[in-house]
């Protein structure tokens, strides 16, 4: 089980058109003793987030006026913020367009708010750990884990924290694979196996920014880091 320390104090705010749903959100991470704020559609959350600089947003995927893809997309313009993206879909598309405007993770509905609060923790937890003084350069990709860069053939290029811890993972690995519930357990903080299809959206986010050669896929068994083409 996670513990949930990491979202006290945290000011969250939670961009839901669904009345039940945000208010069932905003309970559970007020009893966590978050700071809670709802916004009923897109431009809303975007005028919010801009005011309360949140820690952390709980985004809707289908919401009115500006849907969840444009509310990241914008709220990431102005400021680094992590994001958790809620879908009513569950197809890789929706996923992947998600992550690549800068969601850190996503749930599909229905989903415990239990989870959420977990996925949640886990993801301030890795924002805020301090990073050690490390650099890597594997093939034409360079990764700055002090600064949480990430450049390709010397462009910056953005991922997401959770993108970037899993980059980590895998390049601290030095070649081995590692499994699906190996990563989960490093990354997300999972200790029960559950979410392997988290981690193939994540990964597929990665090559399709970095390339397909530098996350190698073992079949039956994992993901190990590859050495992508120059």
């Amino acid at each position: 089980m996670i513990s949930t320390l990491e979202v006290v104090d945290a000011t969250i705010l939670v961009i839901e058109d669904e009345a039940d749903i945000a208010d069932l959100v905003a309970a559970r991470l007020r009893s966590e003793g978050c700071r809670v704020h709802i916004a009923t559609d897109g431009e809303r959350g975007v005028t919010a987030c801009a005011g309360l600089s949140p820690d952390l947003v709980v985004l809707d995927l289908m919401l009115p006026g500006l849907d969840g893809i444009e509310v990241c997309r914008q709220i990431q313009a102005e400021r680094r913020v992590p994001v958790i993206m809620l879908t009513a879909k569950d197809e890789e598309t929706d996923v992947l367009v998600g992550l690549g405007v800068g969601a850190d993770d996503y749930l599909t509905k229905p989903f415990s708010p239990r989870e959420l609060v977990a996925r949640i923790s886990a993801v301030l937890r890795r924002v805020n750990e301090p990073a050690p003084s490390e650099r890597f350069r594997i093939g034409s990709v360079t990764i700055d884990v002090a600064q949480r860069t990430v450049e390709r053939d010397g462009d910056p290029i953005h991922l997401t924290a959770t993108e970037f811890d899993l980059l980590r993972a895998l390049t601290a690995a030095d070649g081995a694979v590692l499994s699906r519930s190996q990563l989960l357990h490093e990354v997300w903080g999972y200790r029960d196996g559950s979410g392997a299809r988290t981690v193939d959206s994540h990964v597929r986010s990665i090559r399709r920014k970095l390339g397909d050669g530098l996350v190698r896929t073992v079949h039956s068994v994992g993901y190990a880091l590859g050495v992508p083409d120059a």
